[in-house]
């Protein structure tokens, strides 16, 4: 009998998801907003993602021996909820709710659960819930999904999950040890989110573009060490400034923020529309030095014994996307690799829920080697979705797909990429992308400003063969989730100058054949034609919107956009 584990994440009221193990292998695993499309579907269950888990893998909900779910009631004999009352003192409604009523948002959670998996067609009184802790379940994505078979350090960031915002273990023969937790309101995730809701961006969304901004101002111009210390292996953030709660919220138009009037007194007004300015991107920069600086200070003293023994790092949470951060760790010369879940942020959980039941029920799970574990539409599928669109879209099917698109795109112009499976997390990676060539002078600004009418300070990056990585980077360290960055050798920059970002780096995918041979033949065409395996990417999406799932999705953001070229499959789609 095969054992079959259903991870569904949404507990922390953002970015739900499904994932599907049969038997250690993860057949499927997808993220609520690219069906509903709505970025981070708040508020929502993972209704229409598990519906297609089950579909993919041709199973009904009576075939499913386990509900794995990453969120879990946390006792009062432990520290968690008397930590967050004592720091929330401010807040007395909140510190005795945390003490008094402690599960009410897990009860509430199992409850939408039970709902979710009624309409799916379960019947809940006969499958198993397991219910695993938040941060035990980002710990087991990362560690249960590298593959490393040696004692493995283990490092979870983010905002908090039921109370806990830091994980600090080890996993050694497919078993976590957890070493140390902080908890709420002591989060690096949550102090990085508060700024960049005072940069003018929205927490759980936009603290990409605070890292993306940090690069061009001076961390140097302002000292930001008062908002959060890390000494005698306690993290301490200052909730005068941050983290805030209540009463001690900046609000404006009746919206309250996570940080204080205080802030706002000390650094002056919250920054407002597109400008990357002064003297805000030194904000910006100051809060990614102070966020590298304690967690590398965290990191060497609960697990710099471990790291220096093997070598070996998983890392998860939402922290984990940082991919600055991850590049100084990897500069750490005791650290042979590092595996960031690509899916690092709450989506993953529900991977690292059912990776952590598979493993406690006696079935090991196989290495995350790829992400294309989403949708995927044939041919007839694509031409049927043309026929009905409204926009009576001009297309073709056409045999000569790779050579044809690597031409258009040689030629300097941007296409938009559908091929294969959807891939799971928040990277495009060559399933649903907008690709350009990198090396087009202007192509990183057209595609800004015709398609996704996005920031222009923001980086673009790169898609390469793996031929091209160790060239280019000068490591051989794997790249396969563009969840790091490397500082880009001279010769490069001048190669592919729209993918370099402006601190002379490069977020990068190092793609190797067997798992998306059409593209990796893509770019092996994009060599011979312009002497570089490198295709500049960026998510098949325009601003605020999911990334796009179906071919119907594909159309609706075509029309919407100044896009020309539109490759689903075999068929392409052109305008004018």
């Amino acid at each position: 009998m095969a054992l079959t584990i259903l991870g569904l994440s949404g507990a922390v009221g953002h970015d739900p998801s499904a994932a599907l193990y049969i038997d250690g292998r993860l057949v499927a695993a997808a993220e609520e907003e690219r069906f509903l499309r709505d970025k981070h579907a708040k508020n929502r269950m993972p209704f229409e993602a598990a519906r297609f888990c089950l579909a993919q893998a041709g199973i009904r909900p009576a075939d499913v021996d386990v509900v794995a779910i990453p969120y879990a009631p946390i006792s009062l004999a432990g520290p968690a909820r008397w930590h967050y009352a004592g720091r929330y003192w401010y807040a007395p409604d909140r510190a005795l709710d945390a003490i008094f009523n402690g599960n009410r948002r897990y009860r509430r959670y199992r409850a939408n659960v039970v709902r979710c998996l009624e309409q799916l067609g379960f019947d809940p009184g006969k499958v198993k819930i397991e219910a695993v802790e938040h941060h035990l379940a980002h710990a087991s994505s990362a560690y249960h999904c590298s593959g490393f078979k040696e004692k493995t350090a283990i490092l979870g960031i983010d905002g908090k999950g039921e109370y806990a915002t830091t994980f600090f273990g080890w996993g050694e023969n497919g078993r976590i040890h957890k070493i140390k937790e902080f908890y709420d309101p002591d989060s690096l995730g949550g102090l990085y989110g508060a700024i960049t809701e005072y940069l003018g961006f929205e927490m759980l969304d936009g603290e990409f573009k605070v890292m993306g901004m940090a690069p061009y101002g001076d961390a140097a111009r302002y000292d930001f060490s008062r908002l959060a210390t890390f000494e005698n292996g306690e993290l301490t953030v200052n909730t005068d400034y941050a983290n805030v709660i209540g009463f001690r919220r900046y609000k404006e138009n009746g919206k309250g923020y996570y940080f204080s009037p205080k802030l706002v007194e000390w650094l002056g007004p919250k920054r407002q529309g597109d400008v990357a300015d002064e003297p805000y991107i030194h904000y910006a920069a100051s809060m990614q030095a102070l966020f590298e600086k304690l967690a590398l200070e965290m990191m060497d003293y609960y697990l710099g014994d471990i790291i220096r023994e093997t070598g070996r790092i998983a890392f998860a949470g939402g922290c984990a996307l940082n991919v600055k951060l991850n590049q100084k760790i990897i500069a750490r010369p005791e650290v042979r690799e590092l595996f960031v879940q690509p899916a690092a942020g709450d989506a993953g959980t529900a991977v690292g829920a059912a990776a952590y039941v598979s493993q406690q029920m006696g079935v090991p799970v196989e290495k995350m080697e790829h992400v294309y574990l989403g949708p995927a539409y044939t041919n007839d599928e694509v031409i049927a979705a043309c026929e009905a669109h409204p926009a009576k879209p001009v297309w073709q099917r056409i045999d000569d797909t790779v050579p044809r698109i690597a031409k258009i795109v040689a030629d300097g112009n941007p296409v938009a990429w559908f091929q294969g499976r959807m891939e799971f997390g928040p990277r495009a990676l060559g399933g649903r992308s907008i690709i350009g060539c990198p090396s087009v002078k202007g192509v990183a600004d057209r595609i800004n400003e015709q398609i996704k009418f996005r920031e222009r300070w923001r980086p673009f990056c790169p898609s390469m063969l793996d031929t091209v990585g160790p060239q280019m980077f000068g490591t051989d360290h794997p790249a396969p989730f563009m969840t790091f960055t490397f500082e880009v050798v001279e010769e490069w920059k001048s190669r592919v100058p729209e993918v370099v970002h402006q601190d002379g780096t490069s977020r990068a995918q190092v793609l190797r054949r067997e798992f998306n041979p059409r593209y990796y033949d893509l770019m092996k065409e994009m060599e011979r034609l312009t002497g570089n395996g490198v295709v500049l990417n960026t998510s098949l999406n325009r601003r605020g919107e999911p990334m796009i799932c179906s071919p119907t999705d594909a159309l609706n953001m075509f029309f919407g956009s100044d896009l020309k070229y539109l490759i689903m499959e075999d068929v392409l789609v052109t305008k004018g």
